[in-house]
């Protein structure tokens, strides 16, 4: 499957309603995305913002998720048209941004999206072009994914208009971040009338405008986000699944060895 289809295949499933999983990249190097990408994830997102690659490592990481068909999503460092157009021409078919405030932090996002006459974005698909011809510069508005992030106060006070603004597609929420702006410790706060609130908030906007929308999130809480109707769910970090396999593992052998000396 070629890119351009894996993320056609990815709206379109968002139009229908139906929900997309992904696994978040935040080690450098491709071989952890060659490792996660057969395993049947919809996308991989490579985290630029507080992850540990560079430019390079983040191009080695979108050829490896394209080698094995699943759409490669990128969390820029800012909202900053110099990286987002670097990512994009290395071949992200998805932007994620963080700290988006307002419409005007929305729109200079889609901007540095689109080409001209959607948006602002320099021509100059070198890497992408190798991949998919000239056919990526007919498709790359309709098939490149616009995400801001909603972490803050001021975005949850206009979530709608910027949910509603033309050429974004999902709202991604950060509960961290969030969950910190609303009072509250970082992490999911479930059951938190304000953090519950915001759900609706966001998850309310996303169904008003056919939005998508888009949440960090783990195996325990992942159910549930889909149930809320979240449409694109990540499930696991490649961090955290090495830290807990590593962990069970060396306690599997403690506990036989207690076990044997007893």
């Amino acid at each position: 499957m070629s890119s351009d289809e894996t993320t056609k295949s990815l709206r379109q499933r968002w139009a229908s309603g139906d929900a997309t999983l992904g696994a978040w990249c935040m080690m450098p190097g491709a071989l952890g995305v060659e490792a996660v990408a057969p395993l049947g994830f919809d996308w991989i997102l490579i985290d630029m913002q507080h992850g540990c690659m560079d430019y390079e490592g983040a191009l080695d990481m979108i050829r490896a998720a394209d080698i094995h068909g699943v759409c490669p999503v990128v969390r820029v460092p800012w909202n900053e048209p110099g990286i987002i157009g670097r990512v994009l021409d290395a071949g992200a078919m998805g932007i994620v941004a963080p700290m988006i405030e307002t419409v005007d932090d929305a729109r200079r996002l889609v901007d540095a999206c689109r080409y001209p006459p959607a948006g602002r974005r320099s021509l100059g698909p070198i890497r992408v072009n190798t991949r998919d011809g000239m056919m990526y510069l007919l498709t790359a508005n309709d098939n490149v994914a616009v995400i801001p992030m909603i972490e803050t106060r001021a975005a949850l006070d206009v979530v709608d208009e910027i949910v509603g603004l033309e050429g974004v597609d999902a709202a991604f929420m950060g509960p961290f971040d969030l969950s910190i702006a609303l009072g509250l410790p970082p992490g999911d706060n479930d059951g938190e009338p304000v953090f519950d609130e915001a759900v609706k908030s966001i998850i309310g906007a996303c169904r008003k405008y056919n939005k998508a929308g888009a949440v960090l999130s783990n195996a325990s809480v992942a159910p549930l986000r889909v149930q809320q109707g979240f449409q694109m769910v990540s499930v696991t970090t490649d961090i955290g699944s090495l830290t807990m396999a590593s962990q069970a593992a060396l306690a599997t052998v403690r506990d036989s060895m207690s076990v044997k000396s007893e």
